[in-house]
């Protein structure tokens, strides 16, 4: 697939709504749930969409159109463990569908050249990225974070399925 802004904000503006849609009214059984020691819960995967929404995609695309070759801040892999904490689900779904809003709403703003979309912001780890290359990613972390929530949920089930899990792909 060729990359075009438009398809990308297709995906990012859907997100919210379909994790909400995956999650509407579960128990706290399934939102608290994980796939073992050392790996998040729905709660935290979506608190970690919340970060990535304050400090990640946005902020970043602001950097390589106002200060190319800057470097990025690194992400905080531990803060959305304590906004986990702090929230309801409910709150949690809500922050992510009004971040993602207001985000896309000031990207909608800009006027981009396609030159804007091979400026470089500097990955504190990977080094040289381009605007497209992140608005690219920011789509596929998205999708990412969708399947682990599936994922996560269905590993719920392994014990019960039975010999149906060499059928079911997502618990291998």
């Amino acid at each position: 697939m060729k990359f075009a802004l438009n398809k990308s904000l297709e995906i990012l503006d859907n997100t919210p709504d379909s994790v909400a849609a995956l999650l509407h009214q579960v128990s706290e059984d399934w939102v608290n749930s994980n796939e073992g020691e050392n790996t998040w819960s729905v709660k935290e995967v979506v608190a970690h969409l919340i970060v990535c929404e304050e400090t990640d995609w946005l902020p970043r695309i602001r950097i390589i159109l106002k200060s190319p070759n800057t470097v990025f801040i690194p992400i905080d892999m531990q803060a959305h463990f304590s906004i986990a904490q702090k929230y309801s689900l409910k709150e949690l779904l809500i922050m992510f569908r009004n971040l993602r809003d207001s985000g896309l709403a000031e990207i909608r703003q800009f006027e981009f050249s396609q030159a804007d979309f091979q400026k470089v912001g500097i990955h504190p780890v990977l080094g040289k990225v381009t605007l497209q290359e992140l608005i690219s990613t920011w789509v596929t972390h998205d999708m990412t974070h969708l399947g682990q929530i599936a994922r996560i949920i269905a590993k719920q089930n392994v014990e019960l399925v039975g010999s149906f899990k060499q059928y079911l792909r997502i618990l291998n």
